[in-house]
């Protein structure tokens, strides 16, 4: 059996009779270095520091020990934490988990929030631009002391200056500290001193969520999934929790964004032959703090990657052989989503609708204009799209 104790910054102090039991008969113990330091004399067991990359030695763990292991581990394993790990490696039958209050829970008690209104975002191994976000409130559990300014940075950079940041530092140890900012004037003006072992506070202000996006909420030169049009592509696409979309011809990348918002765990491929374009689908990705790998021109940039779970093809239809290789690298089960607005890409639709079935679709959006002294309905281009299962 492997026991992950959970420790705060006040070390043994803080530990219930339990955990404090657990650690005084355990024959060995792991941890970071941090972590060990926290254990007093009453704990006798040997300790071994985690070495770097840790993923090997945790994997071989059960081969080095008969006996029970002992896992120290900051806060709630369980939360962005070893805990998980361990389950996923050996079976949630083989882990007991020893809950301390984590620093989430902390930071919420600091701040007067409600832990179920609050989002969970760990920077420790996921880049800093996945912080970012239009609205609401967040804890953010920081890789470093240079985190905080980090966020503020890219915060700043991206519209939400007037952001509110709290770091809060050591929670629950003897040498807590808080700090308050707002991201305009941290993003050249942070302190220099922040503790390593931080997080932080973020209510984002502006607050502008709003699905789905307006147009203008992308940096595009014109090739983009329009508004209305999108809504109806992110309804055939119907993205499900934790699922992969390839976006091919992904313009600016808006459908890609809209997809990873929809649910946790959502991320995409772009593949986008302009480089101009490319840019700006890794701006719009950050912008809004979603995780978009960008790529070149489909179907070659296909090579090495896990079938997904949905692909769009927004441009190139009349490319030949690329509406068959996406129709090849879906996952079985997979929706496949086309739109069209020449004549020659509605053809090549109708001719796969005949061949392999699904649905085949003509949206036309009216915009209300002036018309003298009266208002005219003005047509945009009309949108065929096929949606198919595999």
């Amino acid at each position: 059996m492997i026991i992950v104790v959970g420790i705060g910054a006040d070390g043994m102090a803080g530990l219930a009779e339990t955990s404090r039991r657990e650690l005084r008969r355990a024959t060995v113990i792991y941890g970071s270095e941090r972590q060990l330091d926290l254990l007093d004399d009453t704990v006798a067991a040997p300790r071994r520091q985690w070495p770097s990359p840790m993923l090997p030695a945790l994997q071989a763990l059960r081969d080095r020990h008969a006996e029970d292991i002992h896992v120290v581990a900051s806060g709630d394993p369980l939360l962005h934490g070893i805990g998980g790990t361990l389950m996923r490696l050996y079976g949630p039958d083989q882990i007991r988990v020893l809950p301390h209050v984590s620093s989430v829970t902390l930071a919420c008690a600091r701040m007067g929030w409600n832990l179920h209104d609050t989002e969970v975002i760990s920077l420790v191994t996921a880049p800093p631009h996945t912080a970012v976000r239009r609205g609401g409130q967040a804890i953010v559990l920081s890789k470093s002391a240079a985190t905080p300014k980090e966020l503020a940075a890219l915060l700043h950079a991206h519209g939400r200056g007037d952001s509110e940041l709290t770091v809060l530092e050591n929670l629950g140890g003897p040498t807590e500290h808080r700090r308050d900012g707002t991201a305009r004037h941290w993003a050249d003006n942070a302190p220099a001193d922040f503790d390593d072992l931080n997080v932080v506070a973020i209510r984002y202000l502006p607050d502008e969520r709003l699905s789905p996006l307006p147009d203008d909420a992308f940096v595009h030169d014109g090739q983009i999934t329009k508004h209305g049009i999108r809504a109806v592509t992110l309804a055939a696409l119907a993205p499900r929790p934790g699922e992969r979309l390839w976006d091919v011809g992904a313009g600016s990348g808006s459908i890609g964004v809209e997809w990873c918002l929809s649910w946790s765990g959502c991320s995409a491929v772009a593949f986008e032959r302009d480089e101009q374009r490319r840019r700006n689908i890794g701006y719009n990705a950050a912008a809004f703090g979603v995780g978009i790998e960008v790529r070149g021109d489909a179907p070659e940039a296909f090579a090495g990657l896990e079938p997904p779970a949905a692909i769009f093809i927004g441009g190139g239809l009349t490319q030949p052989g690329l509406l068959d290789a996406c129709l090849d690298h879906l996952r079985t089960g997979g929706r496949l989503v086309v739109n069209a607005v020449t004549a020659e890409s509605e053809a090549a639709l109708a001719q796969s609708h005949s061949r392999l079935g699904g649905q085949l679709r003509r949206f036309q959006h009216y915009q209300g204009e002036p018309l003298g002294g009266f208002t005219g309905w003005r047509p945009q281009m009309p949108v065929t799209q096929w949606v198919v299962t595999t």
